[in-house]
This record gives structure tokens, C-alpha cells and sequence, in this order.
């Protein structure tokens, strides 16, 4: 195993993310900062009231390029560690889909880091995210190609 792997954890999961184990995974003597972010559902999108999300992707190709970002981090930050999270399936409101934790020499370099890598990851990793609405769906995100349409699950009643 190569240094950067033994600073690097990336995964994708099923189950609801565990902060804790990233930050557990990033912890360093010799960092004096720790940056995280979490991406959670929030319950409006838009003007829509969003019931829930839900998530699909192939978890090898998805954890390879999430290593890719983190590779790019490790060489363009001065960065002990860093761990990226994301879940798959149904996320329900207030539940995180996605987590990275960072940890550098700095606040500086944590804070940017952590930027980048989740910029990147919105970006680049093939997640798709359908959000559910209340009357429909809607596939959306850089991944699916197009900005989305909204789709009608119910036809309206109309009297």
C-alpha cells in the first residue's frame, strides 16, 4: 500500500453515514485542523416540497473516482488525510448524503481541500440523485446529463 492510500478512505454505503468514522479516520498529530462537510436533504428544492432522495450508482467506478479526487487533493494541499462518504438508496429529510473530512497542518488548507473535494465529487463521481417531490420526481446533477424535468407521478384532479 502506497503512503497517499493510507491516507485516503473513500466509500459509498447503503447505511446512514457515520461521521465519527471519518473523523476518527483523518485524526493526525500532526494536524492542527479538521475540516468536514456533510450534504443533507433538506425538505424544499426549488418551490417543491421534496419528500425524500434517493441515490443509485456503481459503487467500485463511484469509490474510484472519489480516490481520484482525493489523490488531487493530497497534491495540491499540504493535507495529512483525507476521508469523502456518500450514501446510496433512499436519504430521507435531514439525513446526510454525502460526507468528507480533512485534515492539514492548517485551517487554511483544510477549509479549501474540503471545498474542492466536494465541488469535484458533485461534479465528476457517476451518483445519480433523484429528488422526490410531492406530485412527482425529478433526476438531477451534472451525471445525468441534463438539468432534469420534473415529472408527474399523479395526474391532478381536475373537476
Amino acid at each position: 500500500m502506497s503512503d497517499s492510500h493510507a491516507r485516503i478512505l473513500c466509500t459509498i454505503t447503503d447505511h446512514p453515514i457515520d461521521m465519527q468514522v471519518l473523523t476518527e479516520f483523518v485524526a493526525d498529530p500532526a494536524a492542527g485542523a479538521m475540516a468536514t462537510f456533510v450534504g443533507m436533504t433538506r425538505n424544499t428544492n426549488e418551490g417543491r416540497q421534496v419528500v425524500r432522495l434517493e441515490y443509485e450508482c456503481y459503487p467500485g467506478m463511484a469509490e474510484k473516482e472519489m480516490g481520484k479526487i482525493a489523490e488531487q487533493v493530497l497534491t495540491r494541499w499540504p493535507v495529512q488525510k483525507i476521508a469523502m462518504m456518500h450514501r446510496l438508496g433512499r436519504v430521507d429529510i435531514g439525513e446526510a448524503s454525502v460526507a468528507i473530512a480533512v485534515s492539514s497542518g492548517h485551517r487554511h488548507a483544510a477549509f479549501e481541500a474540503c471545498h474542492y473535494a466536494i465541488n469535484q465529487l458533485k461534479e465528476t463521481v457517476p451518483i445519480w440523485k433523484k429528488e422526490l417531490y410531492e406530485g412527482g420526481e425529478l433526476w438531477i446533477g451534472s451525471q445525468t446529463g441534463t438539468a432534469g424535468a420534473f415529472q408527474r407521478v399523479q395526474e391532478e384532479n381536475r373537476a
